[in-house]
């Protein structure tokens, strides 16, 4: 299971632009990879894991901007088609990730 947030956040001001990088770092800090400027993307290895980090990022939401959250299943993630210009990008392959309890 994938989990994409996507946000288009306000940095108009200086207190937009600490609440916007604030948010993204929690997202890093949450194991979450920039996949483009404003999508960040993480791997879960079950649905309720995926819950998990959702509620992690609805707790960090900025209280301005909109936010979306999407999950997708590994298969799905996996038939991606990624273009540099014209060219094909080839799509990097998950990260094994190690959970302790």
């Amino acid at each position: 299971m994938w989990v994409l947030v996507f946000f288009d956040l306000p940095t108009e001001t200086r207190t937009e632009r600490k609440a916007a990088s604030r948010f993204r770092k929690n997202l890093l800090d949450d194991g979450f990879g920039m996949f483009q400027f404003s999508i960040y993307s993480r791997f879960c290895p079950s649905r309720e894991n995926a819950e998990v980090h959702i509620k992690r990022t609805k707790n960090a939401l900025p209280k301005k901007g909109k936010v979306a959250v999407m999950q997708i299943t590994d298969k799905q993630f996996g038939m991606i088609e990624l273009f540099h210009g014209q060219k094909e990008a080839e799509v990097e392959a998950p990260v094994q990730q190690l959970e302790l309890f």
